[in-house]
């Protein structure tokens, strides 16, 4: 959700610039810097904004510049720059240190130097600050697009990853009820108690590990969860807080997979999944 965008319009003389910036978050913030007069037109660039953005922060910075000398001027306020050299002269005989004050010192204060700007009527100053604005977040979401091809790059190469593994832990997971019931009987000749393939309790006790030890319908739901997810990265609406949902139900399924397995090597399928999920998770908090 990074990105940067600057558009321009004028009027009568006017150059209206609008820059956008954006840096990702999980909800939309909009911050606008417009000048004092304009303060009005906050709203419908809010509004603009949210029409073309949905997550991150973005910050709004519109300035105007006025053609030719005429149109500005340069306006010095001489009460406050005398109240500046007595407020400077006076702390200078009370420091007891030589009053070495200049007329740069002065002009350099807070508020005596500014530069009068024609007044403008908010009306007539949305027209042009809209087209630059609209300009400025096309830019931006083109270059948010950018690199939004190369978060669903990395992120369809990790899915592959985890597609992989679901399929080793689900062929692992048909072997699980059978080495289970070798070492229980191995057990029990160790132990000098051998039973019978069909005895009635080992049977029994077999039925009820593999009942426990069942997770084809996480794997199951899982591998839905990833076409799932490919679905939300093809799709043109944003889905960045519907991805991040499903990375939760991704979560809840592998830890189901880990609690209920008893395998080591599915243990470890199930580690590196979760692994790949969290790199995922970093790149889904930068998607809109």
């Amino acid at each position: 959700m990074t990105g940067f965008g600057r558009g321009e319009a004028q009027r009568e003389g006017v150059t209206w610039s609008v820059e956008c910036s954006a840096v990702n978050r999980k909800q939309l913030e909009v911050a606008v810097n417009l000048p004092r007069e304009l303060a009005e037109l906050e709203n419908a660039v809010r509004t603009e904004v949210a029409a073309a953005v949905s997550r991150g922060r973005v910050n709004v910075a519109v300035r105007r510049e006025a053609a030719g000398a005429a149109a500005d001027a340069v306006r010095i306020d001489q009460a406050l720059a005398a109240h500046y050299f007595h407020a400077m002269h006076t702390l200078a005989l009370k420091l007891d240190i030589p009053p070495e004050i200049s007329l740069t010192d002065i002009t350099r204060m807070p508020g005596v130097v500014t530069q009068a700007q024609a007044e403008i009527a908010t009306e007539d100053a949305w027209p042009p600050v809209q087209e630059a604005l609209a300009v400025a977040l096309k830019q931006l979401n083109t270059m948010r697009t950018a690199e939004g091809g190369s978060l669903r790059t990395d992120i369809e190469t990790r899915l592959r990853v985890i597609e992989s593994l679901l399929e080793s832990i689900r062929e692992k997971a048909a072997t699980v009820p059978e080495q289970q019931r070798k070492l229980l009987r191995q057990r029990l000749e160790d132990a000098g108690l051998p039973l019978p393939l069909d005895d009635e309790r080992l049977v029994k006790e077999i039925a009820l590990f593999a009942d426990r030890t069942d997770i084809s319908e996480e794997l199951t739901r899982a591998a839905s969860h990833v076409k799932q997810f490919r679905a939300y990265l093809g799709a043109d609406a944003p889905a960045g807080r519907s991805l991040d949902f499903l990375l939760q139900e991704f979560f809840r399924e592998f830890n189901t997979m880990g609690s209920k397995c008893n395998n080591a090597e599915i243990a470890h399928h199930v580690v590196t999944a979760k692994t790949e999920l969290e790199k995922i998770r970093e790149q889904v908090q930068n998607a809109e």
